[in-house]
């Protein structure tokens, strides 16, 4: 399977007369963007925005992050399943619309997700605040249940994405990256002495804003699978999870999921990258007994070496995450785990809600309850006062002069358990 991932770099972006790229610059219909999004009667309003990195500008609360992108050649066109018919993506050429992204923010449901600051010491911890941003904020009708409301908002994020990533049909690529792997048995003939290495992704499946969606699937309804990682990187994974910003793994991310890309970069090399698990997470104990003993099959039916595992979300899943290694730990398969820690402000308190003497290997994306203060904005996209309620935040946090103090928490993306964030570690 070959994936070609063509990268228009984005500069700047601007509202204008059309949608189109021209020497870096991003031009987006707002008319007609608004239009496009108003088509599904659900929605009651849109305000379009625009934050670009370095304006001293707060995004609160956010809900998801999308990259602009359209296909160009192959099959999986938009987000299959979701936007577009089921079929399946991670082949021929996806144009990306490289430095943009499409930003929801409202209230779903409750206040919940967190916060992107464009600059100073917000914009060190998220990613978010190095892309040019298309910021949504939505309103739908009147008496839509909390499913459909949800529903609405995360569609109206991924559309708007389609609509501007149509602007990359026509542009020529600044870099074309490519993918190419085949089947398991051929990749282990190619590459015989190699350690066959299997990625085990964790995904929030715990039902309302707790929902990841593979081809549209609610992920909470199905058994660990395996996935060939060009379809994630894709579009087969999209993001329903809104509440511990810092972990989330917005849709964006998925697109752009650091872990397979790392593994990528090793295969044929260091390692023989056999694909990649998408593991639900479950709140009962039978079901993290059934993910648990179902990744392990599937990583001794493949043969695996190793598995590296990543989590997302923390507390409950910690279980999960302890399960999984110590299973495959004792079957002879090593594991390397990423996940961060809830270790308390001072960072001294137990970073994880279980534990394993099997977990020997474990890579640490930072403390969740580590605490911020964020300058005031000149210009804030969403409501401040929703600090109150998020996760990170507390009654008080907003200052009068604007202000914002919170735990990394509240802060989208800051301590990503797939490594796609800012956090390093410091020698000693």
């Amino acid at each position: 399977m070959k994936l070609e991932i063509g990268r228009i770099n984005i500069k700047d972006i601007q509202f204008g007369d059309g949608t189109f790229v021209q020497d870096g610059v991003l031009t987006v219909d707002r008319e007609g963007l608004t239009a496009f999004l108003k088509e599904d009667e659900r929605v009651a309003g849109v305000r379009l925005d625009i934050a670009r990195p370095g304006e001293k500008v707060r995004i609160i609360p956010v809900k998801d992050v999308v990259e602009p992108r359209v296909k160009i050649e192959g099959t999986g066109a938009g987000f299959p399943g979701v936007t577009a018919k089921p079929s399946q993506c991670g082949q021929g050429r996806t144009h990306v619309l490289y430095g943009a992204a499409v930003v929801t923010v409202g209230d779903i449901v409750g206040f919940q997700e967190g916060v992107i600051d464009m600059w100073g010491e917000g914009g060190r911890w998220t990613p978010f605040s190095k892309t040019c941003n298309v910021t949504l904020d939505l309103q739908v009708v009147d008496g839509l249940d909390t499913h459909t409301h949800e529903e609405t908002i995360r569609l109206a994020g991924l559309r708007a994405a389609e609509f501007i990533g149509l602007a990359g049909r026509g542009a020529e690529p600044d870099e074309v990256l490519t993918y190419e792997m085949g089947g398991i048995f051929e990749e282990t003939e190619k590459y015989p002495n190699l350690p066959k290495v299997l990625y085990a992704e964790m995904m929030i499946t715990q039902g309302l804003l707790h929902d990841t969606y593979i081809y549209g699937v609610n992920a909470q309804t199905i058994l660990p699978a395996l996935m060939h990682p060009h379809e994630e990187l894709d579009g087969a994974v999209i993001s329903g999870n809104c509440v511990a910003a810092c972990d989330k793994i917005t849709t964006y991310q998925h697109q752009n999921n650091s872990v397979i890309l790392d593994l990528f970069a090793q295969h044929g090399k260091e390692i023989n990258f056999m694909g990649v698990v998408m593991v639900p997470e479950h709140t009962t104990l039978s079901g993290k007994l059934r993910a648990s003993d179902y990744t392990l099959k599937l990583a001794q039916m493949l043969g695996a070496d190793a598995v590296v595992v990543s989590e997302e979300g923390y507390g409950n899943p910690d279980s999960d995450l302890l399960m999984i290694c110590k299973k495959c730990e004792n079957a002879g398969i090593k594991t390397v785990l990423i996940t961060d820690e809830c270790a308390g402000r001072d960072g001294m308190s137990q970073g994880l809600a279980d534990t394993a003497s099997e977990a020997v290997a474990v890579v640490s994306t930072g403390n969740v309850s580590h605490v911020v203060t964020l300058a005031p904005a000149e210009r804030v996209i969403g409501n401040p006062e929703s600090i109150a309620v998020l996760a990170g935040g507390w009654k008080g946090a907003l200052l009068e002069d604007g202000t914002l103090m919170c735990e990394l928490n509240a802060v989208i993306g800051s301590t990503s358990e797939i490594g796609y964030h800012h956090v390093t570690c410091r020698q000693y």
